[in-house]
């Protein structure tokens, strides 16, 4: 079974910083892009960042610059830093693989307080 567990999340000031995490176990993550989304409530879920299986990396406009997204194929995680956080950016963050099938975390919270 595909396991994608997000950790990381919290709150925290408007400026600041975390880091998340997504542990993988059940797919072959080495040759799966990985991706972000977030959801804040009553809105769409949005794609926030992805990572190619060769470390290709794109941002939606309203993050790039401030996150960065990376991967440790040995300890199958992604991480996703985040920097001069903004209240815009409170949401349920997601991690997400494609393949064998389009799989979620249950997701972590981040609220940025203003």
């Amino acid at each position: 079974q595909v396991r994608l567990v997000e950790s990381g999340g919290g709150l925290v000031p408007a400026g600041g910083s975390l880091k998340l995490s997504c542990a993988a176990s059940g797919i072959v993550f080495s040759v799966n892009a990985m991706r972000w989304y977030r959801q804040a409530p009553g809105k769409q879920r949005e794609l926030v960042a992805s990572i190619s299986s060769g470390g290709s990396t794109s941002y939606a406009d309203s993050v790039k610059g401030r996150f960065t997204i990376s991967r440790d194929n040995v300890r199958n995680t992604v991480y996703l830093e985040m920097n001069s956080l903004k209240p815009e950016d409170t949401a349920v963050y997601y991690c997400n693989a494609p393949f064998p099938y389009p799989s979620w975390g249950q997701g972590t919270q981040v609220t940025v307080s203003s």
